[in-house]
C-alpha cells in the first residue's frame, strides 16, 4: 500500500499531474457518442476533435465545473473509457505481474486500475477553465501502426507539454485507441509499472489488488 500511496513526481510534476494529467487522458480519448466516419481519421486530427468535443460538454456543464464528482465518473465510465485499450494500459502497467495472474486476478486488475483513473480524472475536470490544446502535427508514416502525438496545454503559467500514445484499431470508429500519455516527460503506464512491480514483489498479485481496492475505496469517501 505504501508504493501506491508514495509520491509519483516531485512537487511540481505532482501538481500538474492532479490539475492536467488524467484529465488530458480523459481529453484525449473525447466523449463521441453514436457517431462514425466514413474513413479513419490522422491521428492529430483524432485528438484535436475529441479535445474540443470533451471540454465543450464539460465548460457548458456547471455540475461537472462544480466538481460533481459522481457525475463526473458517470460520464468517464460511459464515455470516455470504451475508448481505451485498456487491457493494453493494464497489462503494460502491471508488468511482468500480469503473467503470473489468473484470468480472475487479470480481471479485478482492470477493474480496480480502471476506478483508480476514473477518480483521479474526475477530480482533475473541476479545473478546467480557460485552458487550450495546441496539438502539434504527427510526424509518422502513413503506415505506422503506432504513433505519438505531441499536445501542449495552454493556460496560465508555462505551457505543459502532453504526449500521447495510440494505436491503429480497426473496430474503433476513429480508426485509433490511446494506450498511454505523457505528463512533462513521464509516462503514465511506466510510471505505474515501477510502483505496481514493489507491491508485487511485497506481497504477489492479490496484495496489488489489495491495495488499489483500499485506495479505490479511501477515494470514494473523499469524494463525498
Amino acid at each position: 500500500m505504501a508504493c501506491i500511496q508514495s509520491s509519483i513526481f516531485d512537487l511540481r510534476r505532482r501538481q500538474w499531474l492532479g490539475r492536467f494529467g488524467a484529465w488530458s487522458l480523459g481529453a484525449c480519448l473525447g466523449v463521441v457518442g453514436e457517431v462514425s466516419w466514413a474513413a479513419p481519421e490522422e491521428p492529430d486530427v483524432f485528438i484535436r476533435r475529441l479535445t474540443t468535443e470533451l471540454m465543450d460538454i464539460v465548460k457548458a456543464d456547471k455540475s461537472i465545473l462544480t466538481g460533481d464528482v459522481t457525475k463526473i465518473s458517470v460520464l468517464v465510465d460511459q464515455r470516455v473509457m470504451p475508448h481505451v485499450n485498456f487491457q493494453r494500459m493494464t497489462s503494460s502497467a502491471v508488468g511482468p505481474g500480469w503473467r503470473q495472474a489468473t484470468p480472475e486476478q487479470q480481471k479485478r486488475l482492470q477493474e480496480e486500475f480502471k476506478l483508480l483513473l476514473i477518480r483521479t480524472y474526475a477530480g482533475a475536470v473541476s479545473q478546467l477553465n480557460d485552458q487550450v490544446i495546441a496539438v502539434k502535427p504527427v510526424r509518422a508514416a502513413a503506415d505506422d501502426k503506432e504513433v505519438v502525438v505531441r499536445t501542449e496545454v495552454r493556460g496560465k503559467g508555462d505551457p505543459i507539454q502532453l504526449d500521447y500514445r495510440v494505436e491503429r484499431a480497426a473496430d474503433a470508429p476513429s480508426g485509433w485507441r490511446i494506450y498511454n500519455l505523457n505528463v512533462m516527460g513521464i509516462w503514465l503506464v511506466e510510471n505505474y509499472r515501477s510502483q505496481f512491480a514493489q507491491e508485487i514483489n511485497a506481497k504477489g498479485v492479490d496484495g496489488l489488488i489489495v491495495s488499489l481496492t483500499e485506495r479505490n475505496k479511501a477515494n470514494a469517501r473523499a469524494s463525498k
